[in-house]
């Protein structure tokens, strides 16, 4: 993949940490320029109030081989995201990638609590974080994308398709966030068929972010040694350089097309792209997710990264 997508333009929407960042700095060693969208800048915090800024992840992109450019945007602001592709059309002239990882609902999630007892402030605000983001940004984002074919929409989510359609994930407004981008995926492919773009849905695994690695007490250069969630952590979880690693392969690959409306996972793109995570593995968890942690069994990677 190395420097397979000098010339292209992408944006990721959500960059600021987490599976974003990692996104936005992959698509940098492979040579894209790269717009790095969130609400937390040197400036001022989001409502997450965390020290990870947009301005942070576009300096990652570049170092990495890029062009990183920051530009704040909430994306629940319909004409803030219009000025933004507005922007981008005028200093590029094109869009080829959209990557919509909008999240920052985290701190809203009612751990197996049922819709009964759930905060409904917390879980619609859920669904606007999850669900309406992606909707006004791909409003606005895809006329731009589409006036060239080959462009890719990536709908980042938690879960692939054949997960979570057996599986309860963790309250109905989580559920319903995450599947949605499933199913946006899905009709995004329809629609954009007839210009020969692709839409396609992607789900990393269980992710090293920021927020992970403090809640187990560990960073990036010592995660293996993390206790807890019965040692499934530190078996599977992957870094979230590796999901990025996937969307630039999927960037990379001419015949993405044949792919639209898929349901993809980090894990099973690198068995078939070849990429592999920061530490030269290629965890696979999703699978392992079905095999070993679900069934209750010890943490066991072998076979699975």
């Amino acid at each position: 993949m190395e420097r397979s997508l000098e010339g292209k333009i992408a944006l990721v929407a959500g960059a600021t940490r987490g599976a974003g960042r990692g996104t936005a700095i992959a698509l940098g060693e492979a040579g894209a320029t790269v717009y790095c969208t969130g609400r937390s800048t040197r400036a001022a915090r989001s409502e997450y109030d965390r020290p990870e800024t947009i301005e942070e992840t576009a300096e990652l992109v570049t170092a990495a081989g890029g062009v990183g450019i920051a530009v704040a945007v909430d994306h629940l602001d319909s004409h803030a995201v219009a000025a933004l592709v507005a922007r981008i059309d005028a200093e590029q002239g094109r869009l080829d990638v959209l990557v919509n990882d909008i999240w920052g609902g985290e701190k809203l999630i009612g751990w197996n609590q049922p819709v009964w007892e759930h905060d409904l402030g917390a879980g619609l605000r859920m669904l606007e974080l999850g669900v309406k983001t992606h909707l006004i940004t791909a409003h606005h984002a895809l006329g731009l994308l589409v006036r060239n074919p080959g462009g890719l929409v990536i709908e980042v989510t938690d879960g692939t398709a054949a997960y979570n359609r057996n599986n309860y994930r963790l309250s109905t407004f989580y559920d319903l966030a995450k599947n949605a981008a499933l199913r946006m995926a899905f009709t995004l492919a329809h629609e954009l068929k007839p210009r020969k773009c692709t839409a396609v849905a992607l789900s990393p695994g269980w992710l090293r972010s920021e927020m992970m690695l403090e809640a187990f007490g560990v960073t990036e250069s010592n995660w293996r040694s993390a206790t807890g969630a019965d040692g499934h952590f530190a078996a599977i979880s992957e870094s979230p350089r590796f999901v990025g690693r996937a969307v630039a392969a999927l960037a990379a690959d001419p015949d993405v097309f044949a792919r639209s409306g898929g349901s993809f996972s980090s894990g099973g793109l690198a068995r078939e792209y070849g990429f592999t995570d920061v530490d030269g593995s290629a965890p696979d968890c999703w699978r392992y997710m079905v095999e070993v942690q679900d069934p209750g069994l010890p943490a066991d990677a072998s076979g699975y990264r």
